[in-house]
């Protein structure tokens, strides 16, 4: 049978392969699980391609593909021929053209230190297609460094798919009391919502719930030398 984490890794990378189209990464991996270090996340990935449940797809970084889904419930069960769900093998999506540009909506700076005002923009971003996946996106120009272990530098332009609900270890854009936005891993804490920079130089931000709009999720990076 699958071992809880086995369980809860499976329909983690279900989930977010549903919602997104893209395999989480590991640390997101971790940080849903609640994992110590990414080597966790290692072994039940190596356990679940062992059992048939999930592929790694050839030539592709963090690319997963889940096969098989054991029942869910609120705890897993031994795993037989009756509870095991075989999935339509997915198709890998033809990549997009290298000339393909697509125009997407630039809305003014993005605090990745402390809150700005998120400022309207009156102008497009070209922005190659194969860096955005299903939905609808926007781009930020990022302000500050707080996010900088992140590989988020100021002067980056953030491309943001909208969304109003996040997942605790994504990179959001937050709307706090309606006027600033900031750039931040999204985490609960208690009855608070904490937006933590990836800079050590930077402290927490907390807030109460009602304080706290997502207004999208972190897609990607654009940066212009």
């Amino acid at each position: 049978m699958l071992t809880r984490k086995q369980h809860e890794l499976v329909c983690f990378i279900y989930d977010r392969l549903a919602d997104t189209g893209v395999s989480p990464s590991f640390e997101e991996m971790k940080e849903a699980l609640d994992l110590k270090s990414k080597s966790g996340v290692h072994r039940l990935i190596s356990a679940l391609e062992e059992r048939g449940f999930i592929r790694r797809l050839a030539n592709r970084a963090r690319a997963l593909e889940v096969v098989k889904m054991p029942e869910r419930g609120d705890a897993p069960k031994p795993v037989t021929t009756s509870n095991v769900v075989e999935l339509p093998k997915r198709e890998a999506p033809a990549p997009s053209p290298a000339n393909d540009v697509l125009e997407i909506p630039l809305h003014g700076r993005i605090a990745a230190g402390l809150p700005i005002e998120a400022m309207e923009g009156q102008t497009s971003l070209s922005v190659p297609a194969a860096l955005l996946g299903p939905g609808e996106h926007y781009a930020l120009e990022v302000s500050g460094d707080s996010m900088v272990e992140a590989g988020i530098l100021d002067g980056d332009y953030a491309l943001i798919r909208k969304a109003d609900m996040a997942r605790p270890g994504d990179i959001v854009v937050a709307l706090i009391d309606d006027a600033e936005a900031t750039l931040k891993y999204f985490r609960n804490e208690g009855n608070m919502v904490r937006l933590d920079p990836a800079n050590r130089a930077y402290e927490p931000q907390r807030y109460a719930p009602k304080q706290v709009r997502i207004q999208g999720r972190l897609a990607g990076l654009l940066r212009r030398y």
